[in-house]
């Protein structure tokens, strides 16, 4: 039981130390990223959607 505090322990002083070092992202930051994350969104789709086109006329 006390192996399971101390691995609690560590585990909220690593977060903590996480959070210390993060810091909250700038509006422009935050806009590229939502841009990035979007794109790479609709290459996923059209690959996935192509893949399911072309395995849909093989048949």
């Amino acid at each position: 039981m006390k192996e399971y505090l101390v691995k609690l322990k560590s585990f909220i002083m690593e977060c903590r130390r996480v959070l210390i070092v993060t810091k909250k992202p700038t509006r422009e930051e935050f806009k590229i990223i939502v841009k990035i994350s979007g794109i790479g969104m609709i290459i996923i789709g059209l690959i996935g959607f192509f893949i399911y086109i072309t395995g849909d006329l093989v048949r």
